[in-house]
């Protein structure tokens, strides 16, 4: 066979600069569909079973965020159910990715992806559920449906609202989700039952389905960063924050979880409100309960590494976690998983995968009910 790369399917993005020898291959990375960002690559290569392989991405210095290629190992598979890590380098410039295949197709991504095939195949199942309902909310810019899972009774005391992939390629916080919702419809779990005995939770698995199709790291179909979009989002550039925030005005919002991927730090980690200005004595007692709680439910979440509290602060309440938490005075969090590896608790094969996320998504019932609890 001779050598082909393609990333014309779902979530693909890879340019393509010389494919003629296995072992001289190279790729750019691709820009988000309607922004100047660089950062996910997701591609198909054909033809190159038991040989060696070396696919140079020239560009990777000028990615969006460079520091994220430090001690990244891309990830790879053969049936596009089973991700594992391979050799990758990074000299500040060019990305150099290893690999023998052992097959004749592979597929290479910047991290595990979640199909949409999968979203509308977990929104099927966990319909099924007589606790859930699976609501719309309206269309995408592309005209894709934005769905919340609504688990619970709605006249419930307490609503508490989870998100995730607002930023597309961060599909770590799909997989969360998935882990969530097992656990919580599972009717032999207390933890869960404790929790809807209390609330009703509204989950969006995916806020950027447009963005996920495209192979987008960040941005929608119109090239918004819908976690810069709170404060005033549109139909035009953001129906997807604007959909969302105007349901979350009309049930309320007694905790707020914005489930994201970080490129460089190799940690899981929260970024609280405290910066807020309005911030409460009984809001930050509210929160450390959550931190305390997620920490002693999983070991792969931790305090140490995060962000600075002063990150945010020119344009804090377009964030999503901070236009909750200010106008909600609630319990309102950005949790962080990484692309690259739990450094605490590091695994050679895979790194942080979906698997891993699926699990810290179960574990995530623990803080959710202590903070209910608070």
């Amino acid at each position: 066979m001779t050598i082909k790369i393609s990333q014309n399917f779902d979530a693909g993005a890879i340019e393509v600069v010389k494919a003629e020898e296995a072992d001289t291959i190279e790729l750019k990375l691709r820009k988000d569909s309607h922004a100047d960002i660089w950062q996910w690559f997701h591609f198909r290569l054909q033809g190159a079973r038991h040989q060696e392989t070396v696919m140079r991405i020239l560009n990777a210095g000028e990615a969006t965020y460079a520091k994220g290629w430090e001690n990244y190992r891309a990830v790879a598979s053969y049936d596009r159910e089973t991700w594992f890590r391979v050799d990758t380098e990074f000299d500040g410039k060019v990305m150099t990715i290893r690999h023998t295949p052992e097959y004749d197709s592979v597929y290479y991504a910047y991290f595990e992806p979640y199909s949409w095939e999968r979203h509308l195949d977990l929104l099927s199942s966990v319909q099924h559920s007589p606790l859930v309902e699976v609501v719309d909310l309206g269309n995408t810019v592309d005209g894709r449906d934005l769905n919340v899972v609504v688990v619970g009774d709605p006249a419930a005391e307490k609503k508490v609202w989870i998100i995730a992939r607002q930023h597309p390629g961060e599909t770590m916080a799909e997989w969360l989700v998935e882990g969530l919702l097992g656990a919580l419809l599972d009717t032999a779990n207390p933890i869960a039952r404790s929790i809807l005995e209390k609330a009703v939770l509204y989950i969006v698995p995916n806020m950027n389905p447009d963005g996920a199709a495209r192979g987008n790291l960040r941005t929608n179909a119109a090239g918004a960063n819908l976690n810069r979009e709170w404060m005033t989002p549109s139909l035009e550039a953001s129906p997807e924050v604007f959909h969302v925030k105007n349901k979350i005005h009309e049930t309320g919002c007694d905790l707020f979880l914005d489930i994201h991927g970080d490129e460089a730090l190799p940690y899981v980690f929260v970024a609280g409100s405290e910066m807020i200005e309005g911030f409460t004595e009984k809001q930050a007692k509210e929160q450390q309960v959550f931190v305390d709680s997620f920490c002693a439910a999983s070991p792969d979440f931790q305090t140490k590494f995060g962000y600075e509290a002063s990150k945010y602060n020119e344009d804090m309440l377009k964030l999503a976690s901070k236009y909750i938490g200010h106008t909600f005075k609630c319990v309102s969090l950005t949790l962080e998983l990484p692309f690259k590896d739990n450094a605490n608790l590091p695994d050679a094969e895979t790194g942080w995968d979906g698997a891993r996320s699926i699990k810290l998504g179960e574990a995530m019932l623990q803080p959710i009910l202590a903070s209910l609890n608070s």
